[in-house]
């Protein structure tokens, strides 16, 4: 569950991750400001310019309650977070702006190596949300990036775009609503049927080249359904899950990069997932 602080916290979970993994000797301060707020010399700087809501998340089914299996609560607001990352460094007589690639470099390689942020940076609640943090680089084109230093004071400066995926805001308690009896009993015996929703929680392997077979697992799937779709093609069409686990394959055209895949359980559960396509 995910409160509306929840952005803020993404916020700090990155900022920690950086000062935690980042291996630069003398250690390298990192900021949350914008380009324009003073924050010192030498130093990375994190600055949230968007917040879009998540296309294949929007709308979902009203969900179990974890705390309360017996109500269920209104679908959470998903949301996708662009942030700049942003070098800064006084020029070299000699070598000029060395430095600022330097440090961005070390940045660069901590997001790239830990683009699953892990459980230990993660603030707040955020270690117990339905999704996971993702980081991965964000296509942003020369205009959009001068378009965006345009609005502050300062000079352009040498930046790298990235997204953070999936962040969720859960609506207030006040929407919840009991759950709708599954089953009556009418005299004797009893008969009960407790309902286990489908969970898919990992997948592997998490990168590959094109045509790769990936391998998705998870709880209570036998006897439903699956479906797959990346770059809005459907790779995997409604097919019978048997045992806690099924595979789709990547087309073979993919170019290298980061990709959603995106997993759909009989209209019951949705996840996206990163995965990268490599040369």
């Amino acid at each position: 569950m995910s409160a509306s602080t929840v952005i803020g916290r993404v916020s700090e979970s990155l900022r920690s991750l950086l000062v935690t993994e980042m291996q630069l000797v003398p250690v390298v301060p990192v900021t949350i400001l914008a380009p324009d707020e003073p924050g010192g010399g030498r130093r990375i700087n994190l600055f949230l310019y968007r917040v879009q809501e998540n296309a294949f998340l929007r709308n979902q089914q009203w969900q179990l309650n974890p705390k309360d299996t017996s109500k269920l609560v209104a679908p959470p607001l998903p949301l996708n977070l662009s942030y700049l990352l942003t070098p800064y460094a006084a020029n070299d007589p000699t070598l000029g702006n060395a430095t600022v690639h330097e440090i961005l470099g070390e940045a660069m390689r901590v997001f790239y190596q830990f683009a699953d942020v892990p459980d230990v940076h993660l603030a707040g609640d955020l270690a117990v949300a339905r999704e996971r943090i993702k980081i991965a680089p964000s296509d942003i084109d020369l205009e959009e990036l001068s378009q965006v230093w345009g609005t502050f004071s300062q000079p352009f400066r040498l930046s790298v775009s990235y997204e953070v995926s999936v962040v969720q805001v859960d609506q207030s308690a006040s929407t919840e609503r009991p759950l709708p009896t599954r089953v009556r009993t009418i005299g004797v015996p009893q008969i009960k049927a407790p309902y286990q929703p489908p969970v898919v929680d990992r997948v592997n392997p998490v990168s590959g080249i094109a045509g790769s077979t990936i391998t998705f697992f998870g709880e209570h799937l036998d006897g439903w359904t699956a479906s797959v779709r990346i770059l809005d093609s459907l790779i995997l069409d409604a097919a019978p899950i048997s045992g806690d686990s099924f595979t789709a394959i990547l087309p073979a055209a993919m170019l290298s990069g980061f990709y959603q895949v995106q997993v759909d359980v009989a209209h019951l559960f949705r996840r996206a997932f990163t995965f990268e396509v490599t040369p």
